[in-house]
């Protein structure tokens, strides 16, 4: 089935009332589906724009040195500044590329803000924010992504219901890994490695100069010694 076309969610959902805003709305993943298998899935966010559009070299080093899998959410903006970069990270079957929108916005059907961003203001901007990155994110790598994250992960649960009828999976996070890039290494590593069995963490991939990489440096180790392994999310969402 094609997925929804501008014109179809606007006449859906351009009238629709809200009643949720925040990390949660129906059909918005937060955890893995069993933590019987002590996997957790490793997300970072590479979010763009001024101040954004950074590339933390030392983190994905260390996680192809070590073979630890992950989900990257990237946004349009943070792909036009480091094209070589992402299409290397594309090639590698280590890494699943997600959708962090095209703008970076909070999903939000009424122009809710989130982190004084300010949201998405109707249906149309809604589809626009999922729909256009999705069209690069195809371009680029000749399929669809299956997931999305709203910048900031903020939605409500008429622009989540619209993420579904677009075709992805809408994922928030269990775990909240560096606080938006703005923990210590120290901070990142207790956070992390204190991650139960089944969580999804967020963590930011585009903040070089913060506690990201060596907080993941240290959390993963002590992680894998208590038995537990890392996925991609499509290696555990089905």
């Amino acid at each position: 089935m094609p997925a929804a076309t501008r014109a179809d969610i606007v006449a859906r959902y351009g009238h629709a009332t809200p009643h949720t805003w925040g990390f949660d709305a129906p059909g918005v993943v937060h955890a893995l589906p069993s933590a019987e298998k002590r996997q957790i899935a490793l997300t970072f966010d590479a979010c763009g724009g001024p101040g954004g559009s950074g590339y933390d070299r030392a983190l994905i080093d260390f996680l192809r040195t070590r073979e630890v899998p992950a989900t990257l959410f990237i946004n349009s903006r943070w792909i036009e500044a480091n094209p070589a970069i992402f299409r290397r990270l594309a090639a590698e079957p280590l890494f699943e590329i997600a959708n962090h929108g095209t703008r970076h916005r909070p999903l939000s059907v009424t122009g809710r803000s989130a982190y004084r961003i300010r949201g998405t203001r109707s249906a149309a901007e809604v589809y626009d924010e999922v729909a256009g990155n999705r069209a690069e994110l195809t371009r680029l790598l000749g399929t669809p992504p299956r997931f999305f994250r709203s910048g900031t992960a903020y939605c409500d649960d008429v622009a989540a219901r619209i993420v579904t009828d677009l075709g992805e999976r809408f994922v928030s996070f269990s775990v909240n890994g560096d606080g938006g890039a703005t923990f210590t290494h120290e901070q990142v590593r207790t956070t992390v490695a204190s991650a139960p069995a089944g969580s999804i963490v967020i963590c930011h991939m585009n903040h070089p100069e913060g506690g990201t990489a060596p907080g993941i440096t240290a959390a993963v180790p002590l992680l894998q010694a208590t038995g537990h392994t890392f996925v991609r999310l499509s290696d555990a969402l089905h």
